[in-house]
């Protein structure tokens, strides 16, 4: 079987609007080919490329034009083929939790990968990379309370704020956060004790 033959089999398989990059087809042929298969289909029309190093296999709306992927769904994408881990950024946990009313205009992810931005129609998809100590808890239930507590920072951190996170959070979730109190710069690990210290009383 061709390169091409095996990477259009591969295609037909995805389901449609999920995003996937060139490196889902490692093994099946040269880079070369590829890249050369993946540009003959997007003239084809059967693929879409949503943004550099990414592709679809379009699903047509009853509107008359194609869905188009999510940034969280293109930012999973990029990571996994990274083999990275992401997370929301900071800004955008805190509001979340209602430590903010900002809502940010453009999506940022926090990665354990390389730092990269992608045009997604209007939107310009971020991805920073930071130490592995900011993503501890990245993909858990926890995750986004600790991007919060690094973007609240020092300063704004409390035993008010986990009380905060305690009321907002599942319940196992804030276990989880609170077991990984290790994994915490001594100033959050701090306010966490003084919480815990509070709520016992």
């Amino acid at each position: 079987m061709t390169a091409s033959k095996s990477i259009r089999q591969k295609i037909a398989s995805l389901p449609r609007n999920e995003p996937f990059t060139p490196v889902l087809f490692v093994g099946l042929g040269s880079r070369a080919a590829i890249d050369q298969t993946l540009m003959r289909l997007t003239k084809e029309g059967d693929i879409e490329r949503v943004g550099r190093g990414v592709y679809v296999r379009p699903r047509p709306t009853a509107f008359g034009f194609n869905a188009k992927p999510t940034a969280e769904q293109v930012a999973h994408a990029i990571a996994k083929a990274e083999n990275a881990t992401i997370e929301i950024q900071g800004a955008e946990a805190a509001r979340r939790f209602g430590f903010s009313t900002q809502m940010p205009t453009q999506p940022v992810y926090l990665t354990s990968g390389s730092s990269r931005r992608l045009k997604l129609g209007r939107l310009r998809l971020t991805l920073k990379h930071v130490s592995p100590r900011k993503l501890a808890l990245a993909g858990t239930e926890a995750g986004p309370a600790m991007s919060a507590l690094w973007y609240l920072g020092k300063s704004e951190v409390s035993e008010r704020t986990f009380a905060q996170l305690a009321r907002q959070m599942p319940a196992d979730a804030f276990r989880m956060l609170s077991a990984n109190k290790a994994r915490m710069p001594s100033w959050m690990s701090s306010a966490l004790t003084r919480y815990e210290n509070r709520a016992c009383i």
